[in-house]
């Protein structure tokens, strides 16, 4: 028996082999979980190919989280790929980030609000609207996971980006307080750089592995996505039972250190 046995889990925002989400979904399979993909436009073809390369080829399903009709039927076509027992939703991990060009790389204080303000609906807001959107599917307990990076602190190049991470913890903090009573835990885990297609869309993101490098105590692999990937697994899973509102650091320990 897996940690998640019999467990359904929704992973939103699968795109490539090399994303943290793909390396949840495949973990998720593993350890005993249904799980079901989503993205959407032209990546849901993606999606829908990187789908047959898991252990078992799981259902994808159409989501874009600016699109209020999407986050209003998501339940309604969640509940086929459920199963027959009661189709309740026990995980739902938020790999969902995006923030135009114009809104990162310096000259922060002159972005324009409709860059800055989509770097936050997709990016933060969403958290909530997704959970919201899967709320009906929960049963007596459920873990909703986000990705973020350190936002305690401004990085070079991230600019908008990460001011809607920062917007992201946040969210995440207030989703727990309010979704504790109900038995839903929220939490996020900062991974450290990883060469993901979020990571590539970075102008200079080079920087970031350049600081990794020789800092992380216990070192930090750029390509490695499995131990953030292992980490959102354990937070889905009941190991966790009285935690949330946590941000979960999967960085080699780089946050812990100074120079």
């Amino acid at each position: 028996m897996g940690i998640l046995d019999g467990k359904k889990i929704l992973v939103a925002g699968v795109l490539t082999e090399q994303s943290i989400a793909f390396s949840v979904a495949r973990l998720a399979q593993e350890q005993g979980a249904t799980v079901v993909l989503s993205n959407f436009g032209r990546a849901l073809s993606l999606c829908q190919r990187i789908a047959k390369r898991l252990p078992q080829e799981a259902a994808v399903v159409e989501l874009d989280v600016t699109n209020t009709e999407h986050l209003a039927t998501l339940a309604d076509r969640l509940r086929p790929h459920l199963g027959d027992d009661g189709a309740v939703l026990d995980g739902v991990v938020h790999s969902i980030g995006f923030a135009p060009q114009e809104a990162m790389g310096d000259g922060f204080p002159e972005v324009a609000w409709e860059h800055a303000a989509t770097a936050f609906q997709v990016s933060s807001w969403s958290l909530a609207s997704l959970t919201q959107a899967c709320r009906p599917l929960f049963g007596d307990t459920a873990s909703v996971v986000g990705l973020t990076f350190d936002a305690t602190v401004a990085w070079p190049v991230y600019g908008w980006m990460g001011a809607a991470k920062a917007a992201l913890e946040s969210t995440s903090r207030y989703l727990a307080r309010e979704l504790g009573p109900e038995g839903v835990r929220v939490n996020l885990v900062a991974a450290g750089p990883l060469r993901t297609m979020a990571m590539k869309s970075i102008p200079g993101s080079a920087q970031f592995e350049e600081a990794w490098e020789g800092r992380a105590p216990l070192g930090w692999s750029v390509t490695d996505t499995e131990p953030a990937g292992k980490a959102v697994t354990a937070l889905l899973s009941d190991w966790f039972p009285a935690t949330t509102g946590e941000i979960v650091h999967v960085d080699g320990g780089f946050h812990a250190v100074g120079v």
